[in-house]
């Protein structure tokens, strides 16, 4: 029988006991059926988040973090010891306005108190050297140069081999590419309503195919000498006249000549796999992909493009029956809509829920408001962690959603247990183990959660890194 490593998420008890004293480990496979944290603002979700990736992390198993309001990056925040001093650069960011301490002062109170708290768990220095040193840390900030940056236009720009043995991937990925392009030069980028998207994809998916050039420069080329004369059934000047197609190509040379442009085209490769991979010692990777600092359309269409990503990674995947990465993403609220809404992250993200498993990808994510999200999809979840719902309709919902067997009464003593639940408790349903509701206690984070961090912070945190790296 392999071994199945067991993630320490906190302390457990059963619905309706007062205490939680028994440990709460979850077996990592179980996350292959993907999990969903919901409760309102100061439940606790980030935090639990944040200890089930830890736990991923120190199991061996790789984790992609997308962080859409800044929170995540403190993952990078591991710090291998707890003195204060370590805990003074985070500090001054984050410090309450006319608190009359010094930095000095309230790292040490803070410092005394996470020793403490962590303490209680078991976890002290050794285990933070532990962690530290055992994961491969790494921040990217597309459109940024705050973190690594991100070549978001490879799917366009470089042929991909998936155009040989899986040319609907490769198809998808291009379609995101020139939705992206398009937004960026203030244009539609919906496929299904924008001729200018249809005529892009087909003269540099024609390129991809005969193994030619398709960057930027050499689309603005086509659309100045077209080598088509149809696109479907129409001929290329009725479907999108001349005058039309010299516009289009003087927006995207303004844009191609923009200095700012050059953050799109340049950096990592997008390369799920390459990302996720571990390192010669065998170290899995945490890979916190950051859009704090791009608009809401922006984000919508650069994760939709990596999802896209780590969807076709996946499938490329050998089955099996163990974890072999995680894909977190917290504040999921607009990404993941119910119908008719349909953003450039849904697609692959229902697509992942419903076949991530057989691959061993589980999916975590976490959301305020669950009448927010698309529960088709997330009925695909096998793992539920509830912490405080404010609303009568969010509590009802989630009840329904849960689908357990119970009288009208035992119903509305649930949603009453989740109307009063205190901070940082959740009710838990996993599926793998029947019915039954426990209450979660998460236990402490080994990172330092000391809220959002802005670019400058970001960068800081990579010095920081790289200087452990470098000592190791």
């Amino acid at each position: 029988m392999s071994y199945a490593p067991q993630l320490l998420l906190g302390s457990e008890c059963p619905l309706g006991a007062r205490s939680a004293n028994a440990e709460a480990r979850l077996p990592a496979h179980h996350l292959t059926t993907h999990a969903v944290v919901l409760g309102m603002t100061g439940s606790g979700k980030t935090g639990l988040v944040t200890v089930a990736i830890e736990e991923a992390l120190r199991a061996g198993v790789s984790c992609l973090v997308v962080d859409v309001k800044g929170d995540l990056p403190n993952l990078l925040l591991a710090l291998p010891t707890l003195d204060a001093t370590a805990l003074v650069p985070w500090v001054e960011g984050c410090m309450p306005a006319g608190d009359p301490r010094t930095p000095r002062e309230m790292a040490a109170e803070l410092a005394a108190a996470r020793a403490k708290r962590l303490g209680s768990w078991g976890l002290g220095e050794p285990e933070l050297r532990a962690y530290v040193d055992g994961v491969r840390f790494r921040v990217l900030t597309p459109g940024s140069t705050a973190g690594e940056s991100v070549h978001l236009l490879a799917s366009l720009e470089q042929r991909s081999p998936r155009w040989d043995d899986d040319p609907e991937a490769a198809r998808g990925a291009l379609g995101a590419a020139v939705s992206l392009v398009l937004r960026l030069v203030g244009r539609d980028p919906e496929p299904a309503r924008n001729r200018e998207h249809v005529l892009l994809s087909v003269l540099a998916e024609r390129r991809h195919v005969q193994r030619l050039p398709a960057d930027l420069a050499s689309l603005l080329d086509d659309l100045a000498d077209p080598p088509i004369e149809t696109v479907g059934a129409l001929a290329l000047d009725d479907y999108l006249p001349r005058n039309e197609r010299r516009a289009l190509a003087a927006a995207l040379n303004s844009l191609l000549a923009a200095p700012s442009f050059a953050s799109w085209r340049t950096g990592v490769p997008l390369d799920v796999g390459r990302w996720l991979e571990k390192d010669a010692a065998g170290r899995p990777a945490c890979v916190v992909l950051s859009v704090a600092h791009l608009d809401d359309e922006e984000r919508s269409l650069v994760l939709g493009l990596v999802l896209e990503e780590v969807l076709t990674w996946t499938r490329g995947l050998p089955g099996t029956q163990s974890l072999r990465a995680l894909l977190a993403f917290d504040e999921v609220y607009g990404f993941l809509p119910p119908h008719p809404h349909s953003p450039a992250t849904k697609r692959p993200l229902v697509a992942l829920l419903k076949q991530g498993r057989a691959f061993g990808v589980g999916v975590l994510l976490a959301t305020q408001n669950p009448m927010d999200l698309d529960y088709r999809a997330l009925s695909n979840a096998g793992l539920w962690y509830v912490g405080r719902l404010q609303t009568d309709a969010d509590r009802a919902r989630v009840v329904e959603g849960l689908g357990l067997v119970g009288s009208r009464a035992e119903h509305a003593a649930l949603a009453n247990t989740l109307k009063k639940l205190a901070p940082r408790w959740f009710v838990v349903r996993d599926v793998h183990r029947g019915d039954a509701l426990t209450l979660l206690r998460p236990r402490e984070a080994l990172s330092f959660m000391r809220g959002p961090m802005t670019r400058v912070e970001i960068v800081r945190a990579r010095v920081m890194h790289a200087g452990a790296m470098t000592a190791n």
